[in-house]
């Protein structure tokens, strides 16, 4: 498949093992539960609680042994992120190219780039409405994204 910009495509990647015995795991599901529980608290995001979890840990992926993703892990805990992980890295990332357009007005390339972050954002918003993850009266703009940068 395709970018979504530059119509260029990507390197594939290697599948992983279409192994069912889990049993060389360290955890407990009850203990990886907790330890997702515990580095949320700490404050690591979704992508790199699993990152921890793979490489300190030793569970190759959540989804497969606890049968739920972190995400969902979190919201029944009541530590689900208010807005999805990818989003909120996005809209950073136009905060921050905002901000650089304010000093170097004349960057088109920036400016472009811009544009292309929001679009990619406006494209996020209507999915993540219409699945439920987001209220449906949630907009984006600039003043938004200044809140969840700082």
């Amino acid at each position: 498949m395709a970018r979504m910009h530059s119509r260029k495509r990507g390197k594939s990647a290697s599948d992983r093992p279409r192994t069912t015995d889990l049993s060389w795991i360290p955890l407990s599901k009850e203990e990886i539960e907790e330890t997702i529980v515990k580095l949320a608290r700490k404050g690591l995001p979704p992508s790199q609680i699993g990152m921890v979890l793979r490489d300190s840990y030793g569970v190759p992926l959540v989804k497969r042994v606890l049968g739920k993703k972190i995400t969902e892990v979190l919201a029944e805990k009541g530590l689900a992120p208010e807005i999805p992980e990818d989003l909120s890295y996005l809209i950073k990332r136009a905060y921050r190219v905002r901000k650089h357009l304010e000093t170097h007005r004349k960057d088109l390339v920036s400016r472009r780039g811009l544009s292309l972050i929001e679009s990619k954002i406006h494209r996020l918003v209507k999915y993540y409405k219409r699945v439920g993850k987001l209220p449906k009266d949630w907009k984006y703009s600039p003043e938004i994204s200044e809140l969840y940068a700082a």
